[in-house]
């Protein structure tokens, strides 16, 4: 009995929603948006901020006065993030050109570790595939 009610507990924390904003960049679609906001659900969209098109830099500086994660199939957070290092923090989706439903699957899957990634202050930097 013990051990179930504790496994329950654990299942519980496990599908609590994040309080880590993302903040998807423009190559990926502002539709994850919606399928991601109960695991993430501060997160935003640069087309959602009107900042589709800004500069990378202007998308930098946005995310961390703001307190956002950038979510990324651009290499070009990658360079940035060596330049000033974090915050903000980068998650770079390393799948090619693929389609947004498995991109989300990808993100549902990875969940725990985004999690553990953004509770991290030592690492500034995911990369998932």
């Amino acid at each position: 009995m013990i051990l179930k009610l504790l496994f329950n507990l654990l299942q519980i924390k496990r599908k609590r929603p994040s309080m880590h904003k993302l903040l998807f960049d423009q190559n990926l679609s502002y539709k994850i948006i919606k399928q991601l906001e109960h695991i993430f659900p501060n997160s935003s969209h640069v087309k959602l901020l009107r900042l589709e098109e800004a500069d990378d830099m202007k998308i930098w500086d946005y995310a961390k006065e703001n307190k956002f994660t950038i979510v990324t199939q651009d290499t070009d957070f990658d360079n940035i993030s060596l330049l000033k290092g974090f915050p903000p923090k980068i998650i770079r989706i390393n799948t090619g050109n693929t389609d947004t439903n498995t991109i989300i699957e990808l993100i549902k899957i990875k969940h725990e570790t985004i999690i553990d990634f953004l509770s991290n202050v030592e690492i500034g930097f995911l990369e998932l595939d």
